[in-house]
């Protein structure tokens, strides 16, 4: 099993290059970042886990310029979203920003996907709450036929282009892993049709070996080889019993989260937690 961790990346916190170091000196896997491209002042749409939004969700760093921080100041350290809002993101320079960030951190990126819970942020986008989950799908599809094909071209509802060249291409082929977010049965059926893997947060009731069963049923429904997805736990918790469990249920891969605290604070978090990732290395 593989541990890495997510953090969001803040303009208060640790420098995130700081950050992806002191992870590689210690033995983690890789390092998530979560995303919000602003916060409107309006709430539509309640917090998920209740009360006030808290402080760090309208101070994120754009997820893409952090991780080539990371990617440089790192030899081994995976990168990757946790999560993407998808929708909110114009495909084709989505598609060239991941292109890039794979091709020069050296086949490093994992494409961590959601399709976002704030009405009113995505809104702000030209996002309809009702269709995201439709435009995220579009928006993926579109991606891997910029990244797969010499001439790329998608015609949907949300996207439309005609055959365009668009380089450079993922250094993973045929593209960087995509992860995507989420518990329900209508997120598993999203994971088969056209992800590689699955990112559960481990909420109230995650049983590890269960998990892993829902998934290989999920995709034998529709015939396609379990063996070709993973999983990924999003916020495990940092005990070495669930971490056992979720490496004997066949899950390959697990994140810690990383508080929001200060530099200091966050490293000696860090301290704590690495014989974790070195159990597990």
């Amino acid at each position: 099993m593989r541990v890495g961790v997510f953090y969001f990346p803040t303009d208060y916190g640790i420098d995130i290059a700081e950050l992806a170091r002191a992870l590689e000196e210690r033995g983690f896997d890789s390092l998530f970042v979560p995303e919000h491209t602003h916060i409107p002042l309006s709430r539509k749409t309640p917090f998920p886990t209740g009360g006030e939004l808290p402080k760090r969700y309208s101070h994120t760093h754009d997820p893409f310029v952090g991780l080539a921080f990371a990617a440089a100041a790192t030899r081994k350290l995976k990168i990757g979203t946790g999560i993407l809002l998808v929708p909110q993101h114009e495909p084709i320079a989505t598609a060239k920003a991941i292109a890039s960030l794979d091709q020069l951190s050296g086949g490093r990126f994992v494409f961590g996907i959601g399709a976002g819970w704030n009405q009113d942020e995505m809104e702000n986008h030209g996002v309809g709450y009702a269709t995201r989950y439709k435009q995220m799908r579009e928006h993926v599809l579109a991606m891997k036929a910029l990244w797969t094909e010499e001439a790329g071209s998608f015609h949907g509802e949300f996207v439309n282009f005609d055959p365009a060249w668009s380089w450079p291409k993922p250094a993973q082929r045929p593209h960087p892993p995509i992860l995507l977010g989420g518990e329900t049965d209508h997120t598993l059926k999203r994971v088969v049709d056209y992800c590689d893997g699955w990112f559960p947060r481990p909420r109230s009731g995650f049983e590890a070996s269960t998990a892993v069963d829902r998934l290989k049923r999920m995709a034998e429904s529709v015939k396609r080889d379990p063996a070709t997805l993973t999983v990924t736990v999003f916020g495990a918790p940092p005990e070495a019993a669930a971490l056992a469990a979720y490496e004997k249920a066949g899950i390959p891969n697990a994140l810690l989260a990383i508080p929001d605290l200060g530099r200091d604070e966050i490293l000696r978090h860090l301290d704590t937690i690495a014989p974790l990732a070195k159990a597990h290395a």
